[in-house]
Parts: structure tokens; sequence; C-alpha cells
């Protein structure tokens, strides 16, 4: 039987003395492997590639999702809330009597006296938010360094406002007192803020 294989062999095989036909096989064995080589090198750089920016993306997302379920800081809010509405379209904002009182007191205690409410909260005209206003006066009492906000809403007639409340500005606080018109007739009046949007 061996021989029999062997003769098989010896008919298949072409004869090996050929140096040309020995050189063309020993050529072609390494350029077959190097391009093998080769795209498993490709194949592997694609992956690290993709990996990469499968596991940014995911982190990405997930510091987004961090930042947009979590407590916002008042800056954030405030630059959140004043991207609705626009100034000089949707509202007008003046500043009057600025010798009586500096500007940045002003606004400090205007934030403070609705935290974190802004723009949006004032335009509003859900009942159940409290605001829905047309117009916002605040006057200067110097001498009970109070702040009073004439609040009106929509709809007020004969420049009466649906409510008068007070700050505090030695207190930093909402004063609890019921505000009198005493309290800021012949007062200056410092800063009015009106809807222009119907």
């Amino acid at each position: 039987m061996d021989v029999t294989i062997n003769k098989r062999v010896r008919d298949v095989m072409p004869d090996l003395k050929d140096k040309e036909l020995v050189e063309k096989v020993v050529d072609e064995k390494p350029v077959k492997s190097r391009l093998g080589i080769l795209v498993l090198m490709i194949v592997g750089v694609l992956v690290v590639i993709f990996g990469s920016l499968i596991i940014y993306a995911m982190t990405t997302t997930h510091k987004t999702s961090q930042s947009s379920t979590g407590i916002p800081s008042p800056k954030v809010t405030k630059n959140v809330t004043t991207s609705k509405y626009v100034a000089g379209r949707d509202y007008k904002i003046t500043y009057s009597n600025q010798n009586v009182i500096d500007k940045a007191v002003l606004d400090k205690a205007l934030e403070e006296s609705v935290p974190g409410e802004g723009i949006d909260y004032l335009m509003d005209t859900n009942k159940d938010t409290g605001a829905n206003m047309a117009k916002v006066e605040v006057y200067y009492n110097k001498d009970k360094n109070l702040l009073v906000e004439r609040l009106f809403e929509n709809g007020y007639q004969d420049n009466k406002p649906t409510q008068t409340v007070g700050y505090d500005l030695a207190e930093h606080k909402m004063n609890l007192e019921k505000t009198y018109p005493t309290d800021y007739l012949n007062q200056p009046l410092v800063y009015k803020w009106e809807k222009l949007v119907k």
C-alpha cells in the first residue's frame, strides 16, 4: 500500500528540482502570511477606535443625564429660564433713579424676593403658579430700607395692583408685615418690568 501512495504523490507533485517553481512557492507563503497579519492589525485598530468611541459616548450621555437630573445652580436656572422669553420682544425692563439705590443691590434683592423663578415665572399665565403678571413696579423706601413691589396681573384696571409686597433690604427677606400705600407713595420708582406680548 505504501508503494501506491508514493506513486500517487509522485504523479501529483511536480518535480521539485525546478528552481523557479520552488522559489515561487517560497515567495508566496510570506506574502500571504503578511497580508493576514495586516488584515488582523487593521481589524484590531478598528475595534479599539470603535470601542473608544462607544465608551466616550456612554460616558458623555451619563454625565449629561446626571447634570439634567441633579439640582441646578441658580445661575443655570436663570440662564435656562431667561432663554424662553426675550427682552425687548416679550418683556421690557426699565431702571430709573439709579443714583438712589445701587443696581447690583436692587438686582440681588429682586432675585432673593422670588428665588429661582425669573422671567418665566412672571410671564406664566397658569393660575396655579401665582404669577400671570402684566407689570411689576418696584419703589425704594430709603427710610425703612424697604423695596415695595406692586404686582399687576394681566387684566388689571385703573393702575390698581393685584398685590403689594415688601422686601426688607436689611434682613434680606420678604417683609411679612402688610405694606401700606405710605410705604411707596412719594417714593422713587427704581425698577419696572412690563410684559409686551399679549
